[in-house]
């Protein structure tokens, strides 16, 4: 499989059209972790901010297997997929950052929005191919919105 996933790493735009397509689908069916596994550096990591109902915010930081173990049974379940409405790179040799705009949907035709939010995904290249090596997100919320663009 790895050879077919060979283009997903050789281009920023393609990388991070890959991480968006290994984690929608409908329920029921499969996500791709071993692409996931795949597109992101051994020693990756990824953040998610959650706000409680104080409104303290946490960071919560999981490798990448950590991060499968914590989404793979919710998201196998839903009908969930998260759709890319907004990118800015910014680059300096091989590495480079993304920012990225998404929304999440049942489907991507959806006229229902379940989420928005922001990644702001960091990317190595090693002369060969490009890595995500972090991911940090932050949902939409009252009192956040978006001003990235």
């Amino acid at each position: 499989m790895e050879s077919s996933w060979s283009q997903d790493v050789q281009q920023i735009e393609t990388i991070v059209k890959a991480v968006y397509a290994c984690i929608s689908a409908p329920a029921g069916v499969p996500r791709d972790w071993a692409r996931f596994r795949y597109l992101h550096h051994p020693r990756a990591l990824s953040l998610r901010t959650v706000v409680d109902a104080e409104g303290h915010v946490e960071a919560q930081i999981f490798s990448v297997e950590e991060y499968i173990a914590n989404v793979e049974v919710l998201l196998t379940n839903m009908d969930f997929h998260e759709i890319e409405v907004a990118r800015r790179v910014e680059r300096f040799g091989e590495i480079a950052h993304v920012w990225s705009v998404y929304e999440a949907r049942a489907t991507p035709e959806s006229p229902t929005l379940i989420k928005r939010g922001a990644n702001s995904i960091q990317l190595s290249y090693d002369g060969t191919r490009w890595w995500v090596v972090s991911t940090t997100w932050v949902d939409e919320r009252p009192g956040l919105v978006f001003d990235l663009f």
